[in-house]
């Protein structure tokens, strides 16, 4: 019974690469995705971007071969900033994504399996949780952290877990009475022998789903924190490169919005179309839903 499981898993997950990689969109999103962990992983290691607050031109010199996007106010590298900001993004999509799937599958596994008194509690606290608005929500918990990446961190964290909670409950009612989860408790395993080692890989496909559209959440999320002031401190992030431009927009001076939208978007635009391929890739039931 193992076996033939695990070589239908095997074959499951096989002809869902072979699906994602037979789409043109997903290829280049996947592509650009990995350029962008690329470039935050070499920023973080100081191999770019590094010399970003160095003076290296007359302030707000317009974007030219010399200086591509152009200098700030203070003569420094719109592009160093773009990608030191990459970093920024990248990490706070990351960190928020698996913080949220740990409490996320934790929850909605126990809630799904165990059901009963349990599971009216943790439903319970989801949907109060729910009920507030997001953005506020947000901004209290950033308030009481702090300013910082770390309050950035656990503030996306601790906000975003709610819908992949609720699905993965709703996943584990559905297996938790199938054939293998009964084969396993005849062989003498436990609950979360059953539930962790056996029912969750078998949803797994909701979870990647789940966090390749977190990531971008997290990541326009955290540009309207430090957009308001409440995000990263001391380095550069698309929304404080946003919040900086709106008044040098009055001059005339738009390439440092031009570049952190411009980085932003691309980045939201593959992680969307990534999201889609692997959500017709790994639930063909949903495909064009």
């Amino acid at each position: 019974m193992e076996v033939v499981k695990e070589q239908k898993s095997k074959n499951l997950w096989q002809h869902a690469w072979g699906t994602l990689l037979s789409d043109k969109f997903a290829v280049t999103s996947m592509a650009i995705v990995t350029i962008y962990f690329l470039v935050a992983i070499f920023s973080s290691l100081g191999f770019i971007a590094a010399d970003w607050t160095k003076e290296i031109g007359p302030s707000y010199a317009p974007p030219s071969a010399d200086y591509i996007f152009g200098l700030d106010i203070f003569g420094r590298s719109v592009l160093a900033k773009t990608l030191k900001g990459t970093e920024v993004a990248m990490s706070v999509g990351l960190v928020t994504g698996i913080i949220s799937m740990i409490i996320g599958v934790t929850l909605g596994g126990i809630a799904g399996y165990f059901g009963g008194k349990i599971d009216e509690v943790i439903v319970w606290f989801y949907t109060t949780f729910n009920s507030i608005p997001y953005i506020m929500l947000l901004v209290a918990i950033t308030f009481i952290l702090g300013k910082g990446i770390l309050a950035v961190y656990l503030a996306l964290g601790l906000t975003s877990w709610v819908n992949l909670c609720r699905l993965i409950r709703g996943e584990v009612i559905r297996h938790k009475d199938r054939e293998y989860v009964q084969a396993a408790a005849a062989i003498g395993g436990g609950d979360f022998r059953k539930l962790f080692l056996h029912i969750l890989p078998n949803v797994m496909h909701i979870v990647i789903i789940n966090f390749s559209l977190q990531f971008q959440t997290a990541i326009k999320s955290e540009v309207i924190l430090s957009y308001l002031g409440l995000g990263v401190q001391g380095q550069p992030s698309w929304g404080t490169m946003i919040n900086d431009a709106k008044l040098e927009l009055a001059r005339g001076n738009w390439w440092q919005l031009a570049a952190a939208t411009l980085a932003m978007f691309i980045v939201v635009l593959a992680f969307n179309t990534l999201g889609d391929a692997l959500r017709d890739a790994l639930d063909p039931k949903l495909k064009g839903k």
